[in-house]
């Protein structure tokens, strides 16, 4: 059975492996173990009780096999982007460019750097070792961070964002990145993009702070703008399906799109359900139709079978509850792991 739940100090060796493992642009997922043992150490402190208010705090999750307890994803949420350091994306506009002369109308689309100082809550450092994939484990990855929203609301934003992955070749090159940050930074697109995940200061001395109109940059640059990686078109459709839709805004390193939800409307979070443990029921199916969660900081989620009373008591199969860490009478939190297809009309 798969199971998610909060990183823990012993798990950084295991990051590192994923880390390695990773493809250039998770630059939250760096190949540096004391980089990672301190985004460990900063998820850890984040989980603390008493927090009332999201104030930057950042929740990482890895994906566990409890059959041989290795770990083979992770997932993250910042609770706030934004603060000390600003969060840096471009704002595409629309202008609408008109002579009388020639009776002639253009709309032209530019970008705009934007740097949210108290921004919304983000979702990101979503990867899954290939070895890993299957058995729902990308879903549960993903919808897992939910769950935890779900059950802690007080201490995210009323807005989720999710920022894309841009298209980036095998070699690590983003035409974006050759259009226009390299101009003004003299580095390559990697080197560039792991920098700001540990001082993002050099953006602001750097970055130009007028307008970039679109059509002057070379074709292939246009053409990447708000497109994602291939691999990451999977977790795109699955954000969108959860309510996700455009938020009009790219990274300024590779362009890929920012995504955005109101927290409350999204499926996982609106459709949960929350039931006392009733009753535990034989060993069922390595994974269900459900995510299911226990309602405790000492979070713990995964996949299973749920059956429910007619007063609302919840019953899982015995492998749910061990792996849940669950006890009669604990809450247990669950939700479709898919979206209903929409009505045939």
């Amino acid at each position: 059975m798969l199971r998610i739940r909060p990183v823990a100090l012993t798990d950084l060796q295991a990051l590192l492996t994923l880390a390695h493992a990773a493809s250039i642009g998770l630059t939250t997922l760096p190949r540096d173990e004391e980089l990672l043992r301190q985004r460990i150490e900063a998820s850890v402190h984040a989980l603390r009780p008493g927090v009332r208010r999201p104030a930057g705090e950042t929740y990482l999750f890895v994906l566990e096999d409890l059959l041989t307890g290795g770990v083979v994803g992770c997932a993250g949420i910042q609770a706030r982007v934004g603060g000390f350091e600003p969060f840096y994306t471009y704002e595409i506009r629309t202008t609408r460019k008109s002579s009388k002369e020639l009776g002639f109308s253009k709309d032209v689309r530019s970008l705009h750097l934007v740097a949210d100082h108290k921004g919304p809550t983000e979702i990101g450092t979503l990867f899954l070792h290939a070895g890993g994939r299957g058995r729902g484990a990308g879903r549960l990855l993903s919808l897992a961070r939910f769950a935890f929203m779900a059950g802690f609301p007080e201490r995210f934003d009323a807005e989720v964002i999710a920022e894309m992955r841009g298209v980036v070749d095998d070699h690590g090159r983003s035409p974006f990145w050759e259009a226009i940050g390299r101009h003004f930074f003299e580095l390559d697109f990697a080197h560039a993009d792991a920098l700001s995940a540990a001082d993002k200061q050099f953006i602001a001395d750097l970055m130009p702070a007028h307008p970039i109109y679109i059509p002057m940059l070379p074709a292939s640059a246009q053409a990447i703008i708000g497109e994602v990686h291939p691999e990451t078109r999977p977790a795109l459709r699955l954000l969108r399906q959860e309510g996700f839709a455009d938020g009009g805004r790219v990274d300024i390193f590779d362009a890929g799109p920012l995504v955005r939800a109101e927290r409350a409307a999204i499926r996982t979070i609106a459709d949960a359900r929350v039931g006392p443990l009733a009753a535990v029921l034989p060993a069922g199916e390595a994974e269900g139709p459900f995510i299911v969660s226990n309602d405790r900081l000492a979070f713990r989620a995964c996949l299973g079978v749920v059956e429910v009373d007619e007063d609302g008591g919840v019953r899982v199969p015995r492998d749910v509850a061990l792996a849940l860490e669950l006890r009669l009478g604990d809450p247990v939190r669950y939700a479709a792991a898919r979206a209903r297809p929409p009505a045939a009309r």
